[in-house]
C-alpha cells in the first residue's frame, strides 16, 4: 500500500503552489525521502494566471489587463539508501518567485509595474531511522535569488508617473539549513512530518534607475531575507485501498524587507527601511482524499486554503489576498521502477486592493481572480 499512498500524493503536488502564501513556488516538500529504496523524480508545474482588476475612480476606474504571467516550477530529487537506517538525498526546486507585470496600455495607476523575481535552491538532506517508527532528517540548503522591479503609473506619484524607477538585483548565493522528525506505522499507511526550514539572507548588488536619481543611477547593495517555515506533511490509511493526505505550511514573511538606497530615501527619508514590497506572514492548508482503482492506477482529490491578511490592502508587486482550491490528481504504475503522475488545480484568487502611499490608500480592486495549473511528475525506482 505503501507505493500507492506516495504516488497518489504525488500527483496534486507539482500544482499546488501556484499562488501559494507570499512568494512561494515549490513549498519545499521533501515527500521524496520517504519513498522505498533508491528512488528519483522529475516534476515540471505550469500555472496560467488570470488576475486583473480596475483602478480606483480617482483614477477612471480604468481596467488593468492580466498583471500576472504564466510560469513554470520545475523540480528534481533523488533519493538513496545507505543501509536500513540511513539515507541521503538532494532536491533541487525553485522555492520562491514573482511574475507580475501590469500591461503598459493598462491601468492608470500601476500600468507597467513590474515585479520578477527568480531563484533556485539545491538542497542535501540526510535521514536516519531510529527503528520504533521515528526518523530524524537535516541538511543544508543552497539559495540563489535575484529580482527586478519596475514601478510606474500614478499610484507611485513623481516616481512612477514622470520619472519612473526600476530597480535591478543581481544573483546572490547564501547558505540555510533544514530540520525535521517523522514518526511512520507502514502497516496503516501512516505518516507525519515535520519541517523546519531556516531563513536565509542575502547581500543583492543593485542598481537603480530613475531621472530623479542622482546622475540618473545608484548603485549599491540591498539585504534581503526569504523567509523561514514550518511544513507539518501527514498520511494515513482509513479504509482498505483508500487515503487521506494534507499538510500546513507556515511562512513568516515579515522580515522580507526590500529596502534599497535611493527608493528608501525617495519615499519617505524620515522612514528606515522603506520597503518596496509588503508580504505578511502566510498559512497554507491541504487536505485530500487518495483511492486506489486499480493495481497500477491511483486517483486523488485536493481542496487547499491560503489564509488572508489582516485587511485586502495588498501591496500591487502581490495583489492577491488568500485563495482557496480543488485539484484532481492521477498516478499511473508503468512498470514496478516507473510511476507517473500528473494533476490539475483549480484557485479562486482571494479579492485585494492594491495600495501605495503613507498611509496606505487604495489605488484599484482586484475581484474575482483565478489560477488553473498543472503539473505532471515521473518517478524512477533503482
Amino acid at each position: 500500500m505503501n507505493r500507492f499512498t506516495l504516488a497518489v500524493v504525488a500527483a496534486t503536488v507539482s500544482t499546488s503552489s501556484a499562488f501559494a502564501g507570499g512568494l512561494d513556488r515549490s513549498g519545499q516538500r521533501i515527500g521524496f525521502m520517504f519513498e522505498e529504496g533508491n528512488y528519483a523524480e522529475l516534476s515540471f508545474g505550469y500555472a496560467k494566471p488570470s488576475v486583473d482588476g480596475n483602478d480606483v475612480a480617482a483614477f477612471g476606474g480604468q481596467a488593468s489587463g492580466n498583471a500576472a504571467d504564466n510560469f513554470i516550477v520545475p523540480g528534481v530529487s533523488v533519493k538513496a539508501d545507505l543501509n536500513e537506517n540511513v539515507s541521503f538525498g538532494f532536491v533541487i526546486d525553485e522555492p520562491y518567485g514573482s511574475d507580475i507585470s501590469y500591461p503598459a496600455a493598462g491601468s492608470v495607476a500601476l500600468g507597467g509595474t513590474k515585479a520578477i523575481v527568480d531563484s533556485y535552491a539545491i538542497t542535501a538532506l540526510g535521514r536516519y531511522k531510529f527503528g520504533n517508527g521515528f526518523s530524524v532528517l537535516g541538511g543544508v540548503r543552497y539559495q540563489e535569488i535575484s529580482a527586478d522591479v519596475t514601478l510606474r503609473g500614478a499610484a507611485y506619484g513623481a516616481l512612477g508617473a514622470g520619472a519612473g524607477y526600476n530597480g535591478a538585483f543581481a544573483s546572490d548565493g547564501a547558505w540555510g539549513y533544514v530540520a525535521g522528525v517523522a514518526y511512520e506505522r507502514p502497516e496503516i499507511a501512516l505518516r507525519v512530518a515535520l519541517t523546519y526550514n531556516s531563513q536565509i539572507d542575502h547581500e543583492l548588488d543593485t542598481v537603480e534607475t530613475s531621472a530623479l536619481a542622482p546622475g540618473g543611477q545608484v548603485r549599491s547593495k540591498t539585504d534581503i531575507r526569504s523567509p523561514e517555515s514550518l511544513n507539518l506533511e501527514f498520511q494515513t490509511g482509513v479504509a482498505k485501498d483508500t487515503l487521506v493526505f494534507g499538510s500546513i505550511r507556515y511562512a513568516k514573511y515579515d522580515e522580507t524587507i526590500v529596502s534599497p538606497t535611493f527608493f528608501d530615501a525617495a519615499v519617505d527619508p524620515a522612514i528606515q527601511n522603506t520597503s518596496l514590497t509588503t508580504i505578511e506572514n502566510s498559512t497554507d492548508f491541504e487536505i485530500g482524499v487518495g483511492r486506489r482503482i486499480t493495481d497500477r492506477f491511483s486517483a486523488s482529490l485536493t481542496l487547499g486554503y491560503a489564509t488572508k491578511g489582516d485587511d485586502d490592502l495588498v501591496s500591487p508587486l502581490s495583489p492577491v489576498n488568500g485563495s482557496k482550491s480543488i485539484a484532481i490528481g492521477a498516478s499511473y504504475l508503468v512498470t514496478d521502477q516507473v510511476k507517473l503522475s500528473g494533476g490539475i488545480r483549480y484557485t479562486a484568487l482571494g479579492d485585494a486592493r492594491p495600495e501605495t502611499g503613507t498611509p496606505d490608500t487604495a489605488r484599484a480592486n482586484f475581484t474575482d481572480n483565478s489560477v488553473i495549473g498543472v503539473g505532471f511528475r515521473v518517478g524512477y525506482s533503482f
